[in-house]
C-alpha cells in the first residue's frame, strides 16, 4: 500500500469530519469548533494520506515529559487491519520514549484491549490504578 504520514499538519475539517463520521464519534462532528480547537491545540498530530482521502490519524494531547495522552487514534474502516494503526502508535511511542506515563482511554470492547495489549499498553489496574472521567456532553 502506498500511502504519506504527514506530520503536524492539521487536515481539512471536512476530511477530519469524515474520519470521525466514519468511526461513529459524533461528539466530534456536532461541534466542528470543538475538534477544530482540538487540533490547533494538540502536542502531536501524524495523519495518513492515501492520495488526496485523509484514511488515518492519531492525536496526542499533554506536556511530553510527565504525561501523554493519545486522545484520538482512527482508521477509516476500509482502512484498518493494514498496520496504519499499529504504525501511527509505533511513531508515537517511540517519539515520546522518555514520557513518564502515557495514558489511552478506550471502548472496552474485544478487538480494542486486544489492539492496545499487542502494542504494550496494559490496563490501568494492572499498576493498582483506577480512571475518573466527566463527559461534558
Amino acid at each position: 500500500m502506498n500511502y504519506k504520514i504527514i506530520e503536524n499538519s492539521i487536515p481539512p475539517l471536512q476530511e477530519l469530519v469524515n474520519l470521525y463520521k466514519d468511526a461513529g464519534w459524533s461528539n466530534y462532528t456536532k461541534d466542528t469548533a470543538l475538534l477544530v480547537n482540538a487540533y490547533k491545540n494538540s502536542l502531536f498530530v501524524l495523519a495518513v494520506w492515501d492520495s488526496s482521502k485523509l484514511i488515518g490519524i492519531i492525536r496526542v494531547v499533554g506536556d511530553g515529559y510527565s504525561i501523554l495522552y493519545i486522545q484520538d487514534l482512527l482508521i477509516l474502516k476500509e482502512y484498518q487491519h493494514m498496520g496504519i494503526g499499529s504504525r501511527l502508535l509505533e511513531e508515537v511511542m517511540d517519539k515520546y520514549k522518555n514520557v513518564y506515563q502515557t495514558v489511552l482511554l478506550s471502548d472496552n470492547e474485544p478487538k480494542t484491549k486486544a489492539f492496545n495489549q499487542k502494542m504494550g499498553l496494559v490496563s490501568g489496574d494492572t499498576y493498582g490504578c483506577i480512571s475518573f472521567i466527566k463527559f461534558n456532553m
